[in-house]
């Protein structure tokens, strides 16, 4: 009686975590939408935006995971995600305030350091709320949050740039003054984080389950290194070739309503609504199909599927990204972005769950401090960037997006595959120890 009261307060503490992991989404990735306007407000280029995408936020967001994942093990992990949401919101408010590309920059290294705080604590509790037999399930729930808040981000600025379209000129707001459009935006995706702190109070810290064979102390470094060092081959399908996933989803994510915007003369506000929608539902169905694949492939007793499920993601994700900018028809283009949207988010729950499978308690949230760091450098920094230096620098054409897109798929695609490939054998053996 006492474990169904558990888990079900364990779900409750798994969509809460879900609305906070999208809120983080909705505030990093509405940036994405308003490319346009942000570049002829600020004069900047495709390069420099893409900074502002990746590099901006990176810098504190890696440079910050790993000591929070230590804090994590350490201490009220509720309460640290609590104070870092704090500090993304209020920087999303302040992105609403810049004037010019350095006051932006910092605002969003602002987010970056906030957010930092999400993924270790988010693996962590939820690894100590279900037995990992069954955590792919809420798992799969929890990583919704990006593919949500990157729908939102788009459908809702869409919807703020509709509304202020239809003003003859920029928005006064009292004490403020006057804002255009676009930094209305921010500021509006911004104050919502409060209440959702507030939400985050609901959340008990769990008990920390520890195994007898781990220590009841969080281990030091060097022997968190050591333990990484002798599992390579894992940890090496679950970081790096994860990232190369993450590099095509934030490849995606950066440069698809451009892309509508520049190949197939759309406008802001319908690309925005439109790609917001497919990011939301595919990504959402994506992820949500993880582990009833999981499932069916533990009964017929294939090994290591975690790893399989994302060998086949990858592939899949990159055939459609390939074949897109053959795609003269914008529906038939956004039909390869939906399976590519898909694919690239079909084995996420899995290889987190894999994670927390074989990592003992007391090093989860600095592992998982490691695993945002790598996948961060790789996927948030080199997904809008490879795209956007692509398009500037090779094809030397801004309508090129698309085979920017196709190029970065083949050039990362394979390098996954290795990698998971690498960690097939090796699971099997490293999750009975």
């Amino acid at each position: 009686m006492q474990s169904k009261k558990i888990n079900t307060y364990g779900w409750y503490v798994a969509f809460i975590l879900l609305i906070g992991f999208t809120f983080s989404f909705i505030d990093r990735q509405v940036l994405n939408l308003l490319v346009v306007p942000i570049q002829n407000d600020l004069n900047i280029t495709d390069t420099q935006i893409s900074a502002l995408q990746g590099l901006a936020f990176v810098i504190t967001y890696v440079g910050l995971c790993v000591p929070i994942g230590r804090i994590i093990d350490k201490t009220h992990r509720v309460s640290v995600m609590i104070v870092g949401l704090l500090i993304w919101s209020i920087a999303t408010v302040a992105c609403g305030f810049s004037k010019n590309y350095i006051s932006m920059f910092i605002a969003r290294m602002g987010i970056g350091a906030g957010e930092s705080t999400v993924h270790p604590g988010s693996i962590s509790i939820l690894g100590d709320y279900f037995d990992s037999d069954k955590i792919a399930s809420p798992m799969s729930i929890y990583l919704l949050g990006p593919y949500l808040g990157a729908g939102i981000a788009m459908i809702f600025g869409a919807q703020v740039l509709d509304w202020t379209s239809q003003m003859d000129s920029n928005i006064v707001l009292p004490i403020i003054g006057e804002v255009a459009p676009w930094q209305l935006t921010f500021i509006a995706v911004g104050l919502p984080g409060i209440l959702v702190a507030c939400l985050f109070l609901t959340i008990r810290e769990p008990k920390r389950r520890i195994k007898e064979i781990d220590s009841d102390e969080a281990p030091s470094f060097k022997k968190i290194a050591e333990y990484v060092k002798n599992n390579w081959q894992v940890y090496g399908a679950i970081i790096i070739g994860n990232s190369c996933l993450i590099i095509l989803l934030y490849g995606l994510q950066s440069w698809v309503p451009t892309m509508l915007l520049r190949v197939y003369e759309w406008d802001l506000i319908q690309s925005g609504r439109v790609y917001g929608l497919i990011a939301m539902l595919a990504g959402s169905a994506g992820v949500l199909s993880g582990p009833f694949v999981l499932k069916l492939m533990n009964k017929k007793n294939i090994s290591a599927p975690h790893f399989k499920l994302a060998i086949f993601g990858i592939s899949m994700a990159s055939l459609s990204l390939v074949l897109l900018p053959f795609q003269a028809n914008v529906n038939i283009a956004l039909i390869f972005v939906t399976l590519a949207s898909f694919f690239v988010t079909l084995p996420l729950a899995g290889t987190s769950s894999a994670m927390v499978i074989v990592s003992p308690n007391r090093i989860r949230g600095v592992i998982t401090g490691i695993y945002v760091v790598v996948t961060s450098v790789f996927g948030l920094v080199l997904g809008p960037f490879l795209v956007a230096s692509s398009t500037d620098f090779i094809f030397q054409d801004p309508n090129a997006v698309a085979k920017s897109l196709a190029l970065v798929s083949v050039l990362i695609g394979p390098v996954g595959i290795f990698f998971m490939l690498k960690g097939v054998n090796a699971f099997g053996e490293m999750k009975n120890v």
